[in-house]
């Protein structure tokens, strides 16, 4: 092992009026869910589970390039994306994507006339945007299809001929959903609980905005939590044997004056020869059943077993300190929210994951 330490679509056919409902029930409640406040949505029996699964399937490779758009794929393979959480849209329809983006385009015309500032790279002249389906990612019939919104502007001294380029963009998912909690839902909400966006920050809260004011629902933060990265190391190493993670490599901060920051890197097959020896417990009943899966012990036992080789090499105790990130040629993702995912195969596994988290950190 190397270790290096240092101090550094699935909704009916519907017309939509888009304004702000502030009257509505809807609105209200959504409003109020939001606040933490009780609410009719809040009294599902399915929101009362409010923890992260304890065990889940073990990651299948998924050849998602014969269903997902080549041009759609490239885009949310190669791209860094910042998450968030989003409660249920009141009566958005998938039917109705040409519309949302000719009204989406006209509010960031309205904001930039009004003097927002929205400018990505100096002055743009104008921006148009795109909302689109990105059909084969879903798993059950459960889970509403994905939408991609791109923005796309040009310089105002760029020539009439160039095109336009996107300079913005984002996408709303909800992947193996929780189908009790889905389908406690009324008829009129559609959930796709995962955001995930890329681009400047001031494009990011118009889009929310104009989200908010015309589906009823909220935005929040979605932190990737210390459980939640380590099962994402563990679901990724377990994949190394049918395609390299090539290295396992974790960012921890630890209590000190001032805080020091530990990079420390494990050899691939190092990593899967540590979570073979955590996992064989498991042989028996994974040829009894057609899908193994993995349990919480098991993902604590390879911790364990990385933070005990770091000790034995460095005597620093990294289980006092803060996971902040971790990263293989798989994807990669930080507690601060950020989501790289590097390989489309297992996209579905890290996505599944995601949506779970986004689904729990809701305040209603």
């Amino acid at each position: 092992m190397e270790q290096h330490h240092n101090s550094v679509t699935r909704t009916p056919l519907n017309s939509v009026v888009v304004q702000r409902r502030s009257k509505s029930k809807s609105y209200r409640l959504s409003y109020r869910s939001c606040l933490g406040a009780a609410s009719r949505l809040g009294l599902t029996p399915a929101l009362t589970a409010r923890r992260l699964n304890t065990s889940r399937r073990a990651p299948k490779s998924h050849n998602i390039t014969e269903k997902v758009d080549a041009a759609q794929l490239t885009l949310l393979v190669k791209t860094e994306w910042q998450l968030s959480y989003v409660t249920p849209l009141y009566q958005f329809r998938h039917t109705q994507l040409k519309s949302y983006s000719r009204q989406l385009s006209a509010f960031i015309a309205a904001e930039k006339q009004q003097g927002m500032a929205v400018e990505v790279e100096g002055p743009q002249k104008t921006f148009r945007v795109s909302f689109s389906l990105v059909q084969g990612l879903t798993e059950s019939d459960e889970d509403a299809e994905t939408v991609l919104i791109q923005v796309y502007s040009k310089p105002v001294f760029a020539r009439q001929d160039e095109p336009q380029k996107p300079v913005w963009s984002g996408w709303l998912t909800c992947i193996n959903g929780n189908p009790e909690y889905l389908g406690s839902l009324p008829k009129d909400f559609v959930c796709l609980p995962l955001f995930g966006s890329s681009g400047a920050e001031g494009l990011t809260n118009l889009v929310k905005s104009w989200f908010q004011q015309s589906f009823d629902c909220c935005f929040g933060p979605l932190e990737i939590s210390h459980t939640s990265l380590q099962w994402l190391m563990a679901l990724w190493t377990n994949c190394h044997n049918e395609y390299s993670i090539q290295h396992l490599k974790m960012i921890w901060t630890l209590p000190a004056v001032p805080p020091l920051q530990v990079t420390y890197t494990v050899n691939s097959e190092d990593a899967w020869e540590l979570w073979g020896s955590v996992r064989k417990g498991n042989r028996e009943r994974e040829e009894a059943e057609e899908e193994s899966s993995i349990d919480i012990e098991e993902v604590t036992r390879f911790m364990l077993g990385l933070q005990s080789h770091f000790y034995r090499h460095f005597r620093l105790d990294l289980s006092a300190g803060s996971l902040d990130q971790v990263s293989t040629a798989l994807g990669s993702a930080k507690n601060n929210g950020r989501i790289k995912i590097a390989n489309s195969r297992y996209m579905i596994t890290t996505l599944t994951l995601l949506t779970e988290c986004a689904l729990l950190k809701m305040p209603i």
